[in-house]
């Protein structure tokens, strides 16, 4: 008889394991794939299920000011907005200055959010292997997809000149090597982290094929959405309702939707806007990225503030 998994780790480990075997499915389809997921079908799979993680933020927000003391949610909106439009008004002035920060805070962040199934105990040197760990993200579709790549940047406006730096292979080289060589240290079960090698297994190994047999904004969307998005969702899931999963799924689906509908369409309006200065696929990959950027600083920062006032 089918029996319901509320087990998070269950959950999150399976379906660690069927990625990597939709993974292993690029040998065959990763033509098909490229077709499939347009620029459009990315965008749409990053404002329903890649930014809805973040939609709870403001239930999130609300614990913080409890912390502080403050009764009027009209201060967390505030302020998360403002440091959104900040990082918008920054990338317009200094983006390769901008770029380069949301690169290093976005390792770090991928590297420990996606660890999350394991147990551990946060030290200098785990953050430090979390950095490393999350910057395959970034190093990858380098190693792999180059030119599409460095196009991406130029399409940030990236400075051409330290453009030139990524021409340095070996660079690149040491730090896919050390992402690649960072998941030993989770292999090991070192640091009070809980042994979970097939999970790291399946994670590394899918990361790898996405970026190797797909264009980088696809293989960005697949990971985001079905590796990142999805593992905070189902921790967040868990969360709401401990015992029950499906209820717990059901809540969330209902607290996320506002969020993620007025999101999704500044996001279209902002691409309604830019179309008119820019090709559409070109529109609608600046606001992905530098989109996702300026939600995923105030996101972090919130994430941060609540961890430290719960310890």
């Amino acid at each position: 008889m089918y029996k319901k998994i509320n087990n998070p780790r269950t959950i999150l480990t399976h379906g660690a394991c069927y990625f990597f075997f939709f993974s292993l499915s690029l040998f065959w389809w990763s033509e098909n794939m490229n077709l499939f997921f347009s620029i459009p079908t990315c965008f749409f799979l990053i404002l329903t299920m890649g930014i809805s993680h973040g939609s709870l933020d403001h239930i999130k927000g609300r614990e913080v000011l409890n912390f502080y003391k403050i009764n009027n949610i009209l201060f967390f909106y505030i302020y998360y907005i403002a440091i959104s439009i900040f990082i918008l008004i920054f990338w317009l002035f200094i983006p390769t200055i901008t770029l380069l920060i949301f690169l290093l805070i976005a390792s770090y962040h991928f590297g420990k959010e996606d660890s999350e199934i394991m147990e551990f105990r946060e030290s200098i040197l785990l953050k430090f292997i979390f950095f490393i760990k999350g910057s395959l993200i970034i190093s990858a579709p380098l190693v792999f997809q180059f030119e599409e790549t460095v196009a991406i940047f130029e399409l940030l406006n990236f400075n051409i000149d330290y453009l030139s730096l990524l021409d340095n292979k070996g660079i690149i080289a040491v730090f896919f090597s050390f992402g690649l060589l960072s998941n030993i240290y989770f292999l090991t079960g070192k640091g009070d982290i809980r042994n979970n090698g097939s999970f790291i297994f399946f994670d590394l190994f899918s990361i790898n094929l996405l970026y190797y047999f797909l264009s980088p904004l696809v293989a960005f969307t697949l990971y985001f959405c079905f590796i990142h998005s999805f593992r905070h969702s189902v921790s967040l899931i868990n969360q709401l309702d401990k015992s029950n999963f499906n209820k717990g799924f059901k809540k969330f689906v209902t607290k996320a939707l506002p969020l993620t509908i007025i999101t999704a369409i500044l996001f279209l309006f902002t691409v309604y806007f830019l179309k008119d200065y820019y090709v559409l696929d070109a529109a609608i990959s600046k606001v992905i990225f530098i989109g996702l950027a300026s939600l995923t600083f105030p996101h972090i920062l919130l994430e941060y503030l609540l961890k430290k006032n719960e310890k």
